[in-house]
């Protein structure tokens, strides 16, 4: 059940039998010559969606912009400061909280999340202490990146081996080009590409990653691929969230 397609009567009766709510984020950012810049986005958007259907559970609204400072050198990509997504996670929260909701599950497409939203989380447990939430103490917060569940990263090794890659990967790919086929992207990509190098500042991850990709070869790919991840992913975290808000 996506929360932008009820109303709020809807929403007053879905809290009546649970107080959980999958929130998808992801980033806009480069993804390489065929990936398409809302990937990130995208997987975590419809894993979110997948997941919800499984489980009955009501799925925010997608955060599509991320903390991707680094792929700034390359056009279309958008970031916000990691400062400026902790705000923006603790306000986000905070609605839903004096609505009632107390289990937050983010569906996390973006590695660069990762840190800003653990460090977010606790602030957020103060915050709401500070307003005297009347449930702040039953609040919780877990991130859950689809692309490092077990089952998931066992399959891409299994599809792709060591050219999955870490960034513009074919899982990922794959991912967005079963959700949407008529925009797969064609390019030519070198054989030779970049890996290992540390991730310090947009101009650097240019210069040491020139066609945005990180080890990987995104020409691996297929929708069909794309669906399996998809399936895999759906099933892994639909348990994930229903352990989460059973705790």
């Amino acid at each position: 059940m996506l929360l932008h397609l009820q109303t709020w009567q809807e929403v007053e009766r879905y809290l009546e039998t649970s107080r959980g709510i999958i929130i998808p984020i992801g980033s806009t950012e480069q993804h390489g010559p065929t990936g398409l810049i809302g990937t990130d986005a995208i997987c975590a958007e419809v894993i979110a969606k997948g997941v919800g259907e499984a489980t009955g559970a009501l799925v925010a609204p997608t955060l599509n912009i991320g903390m991707a400072l680094h792929h700034l050198a390359f056009p279309g990509s958008i970031s916000l400061r990691p400062t400026t997504l902790i705000a923006v996670i603790q306000d986000f929260i905070t609605s839903l909280a004096s609505s009632g909701f107390q289990q937050f599950f983010f569906i996390n497409g973006h590695g660069g999340n990762i840190a800003t939203l653990k460090a977010a989380f606790p602030q957020i447990y103060a915050h709401l202490a500070d307003l005297k939430f009347s449930n702040a103490d039953q609040v919780r917060c877990q991130v859950a990146n689809w692309f490092m569940c077990r089952e998931v990263y066992e399959l891409a090794k299994q599809l792709y081996g060591e050219e999955e890659g870490s960034h513009a990967t074919p899982s990922e790919v794959a991912v967005t080009q079963y959700v949407y086929p008529e925009a797969i992207k064609e390019a030519f990509l070198e054989k030779e590409v970049a890996s290992g190098h540390p991730i310090y500042s947009a101009a650097d991850f240019r210069r040491h990653y020139p066609d945005g990709r990180m080890g990987s070869n995104p020409a691996l790919a297929t929708p069909e691929h794309g669906k399996q991840l998809y399936e895999v992913a759906v099933k892994t975290l639909s348990s994930s969230y229903l352990k989460f808000i059973g705790e």
